[in-house]
């Protein structure tokens, strides 16, 4: 997989967005999330957004980061709150989230950030396998889902 830096509205970005948010519609049947995102929130050094490409440079997967701070949703100073990472159904299993995973909390690093978090949810426990076995820890609730109780948050000091 090559990953590549690309801007949050890049056309592969909102392609690969939108089979995001019809996966979010699928499990939680809430129309996907509703997170307001910018495409300036991955900017740096607010943060990233990163596209996987598969050998034949079609997008495969993506991931992105944006800077948080101590604010009124339970965020820290320090924060990198980890956004729509996701990998397209039939390139499962390759490993492809964590090496996107790894690529992120990088990145993330080498801007100053000391904390990367994340929110998921109950009815994706692959992700939460993904990151508790990737060394993220169960957190206080943070952002806009903090008080769903189907909403898991999770941490790891970078």
């Amino acid at each position: 997989m090559n990953i590549r830096r690309v801007p949050f509205d890049h056309p592969d970005a909102v392609k690969l967005n939108d089979e995001v948010q019809a996966e979010y519609h699928e499990r939680y049947g809430d129309g996907g999330d509703a997170t307001v995102l910018a495409p300036e929130d991955f900017r740096p050094p607010n943060g990233v957004y990163f596209i996987g490409y598969d050998e034949l440079s079609r997008p495969v997967a993506t991931g992105g980061w944006r800077r948080q701070d101590k604010n009124d949703e339970g965020n820290e100073d320090g924060d990198a709150e980890l956004k729509r990472m996701y990998v397209i159904r039939e390139m499962r299993g390759l490993g492809l989230a964590r090496r996107m995973l790894a690529a992120l909390e990088e990145d993330a690093r080498a801007a100053g950030r000391t904390r990367m978090v994340l929110e998921t949810g109950t009815e994706q426990p692959e992700a939460i396998a993904l990151y508790t076995s990737s060394g993220y820890e169960p957190c206080a609730k943070f952002g806009y889902y903090r008080l769903y109780e189907s909403s898991r948050c999770y941490a790891k000091a970078l």
